[in-house]
């Protein structure tokens, strides 16, 4: 059986702490040494990890700290997209203000006042744009790789205090919860 692994493409500090909540929250594990802003640990690193862990689903964090082009967290969710023994059930596309970055159509998208969008994307601050695509630093090879059920999401634990960690992260888990939702996992 192959594990079932969530990419969330954010890592930095608030990420890391609101992921961990929001993990809780739905029951699964967090790897929360794949954070940083970059990623540091490479994707075979991660894949150990995963395969190590105890529950489903794992949720990873992949981040490129803005860096063009393929940087490691990208090449992170390439590695453990062609990996034989994980599945990736779903991302979480996170927007942030990259420039020069192309974008990924997501599914549905979050909100930060918990509304699913059935079209359209959302900013970093979670307020829907004018735009079918997503922007964020990591998220460009997540369509070419196939991965399915990508929500678009704002910036992970804030989202203007709407996604707080003192408010135990609601646009996060409510995002997580989609995707379970999505493959038919109940929480």
């Amino acid at each position: 059986m192959k594990k079932k692994v969530i990419i969330v493409t954010d890592g930095d500090e608030v990420a890391k702490k609101a992921i961990e909540i929001a993990v809780k929250e739905i029951g699964g594990r967090c790897i929360s040494s794949s954070s940083g802003n970059p990623t540091l640990l490479t994707g075979e690193e991660i894949a150990q990890l995963i395969k190590k862990s105890k529950g489903e689903p794992v949720v990873v964090m992949v981040d490129d700290r803005g860096e063009a082009g393929q940087g490691n967290g990208e090449q992170v969710t390439e590695y453990l997209s062609k990996h034989r023994e994980i599945e990736i059930i779903g991302a979480l596309a996170v927007a942030s203000n990259s420039p020069y970055v192309d974008g990924v159509h997501p599914e549905i998208s979050i909100l930060n006042n918990g509304q699913i969008v059935e079209e359209g994307a959302v900013d970093k601050n979670g307020v829907k744009i004018d735009s079918p695509l997503l922007y964020g630093d990591t998220v460009e090879n997540l369509e070419k790789l196939g991965i399915k059920h990508i929500v678009g999401i704002g910036d992970i634990g804030k989202m203007g205090g709407k996604d707080d960690i003192s408010k135990g992260v609601p646009i996060t888990v409510k995002a997580l919860k989609e995707i379970l939702i999505r493959n038919n996992l109940h929480i």
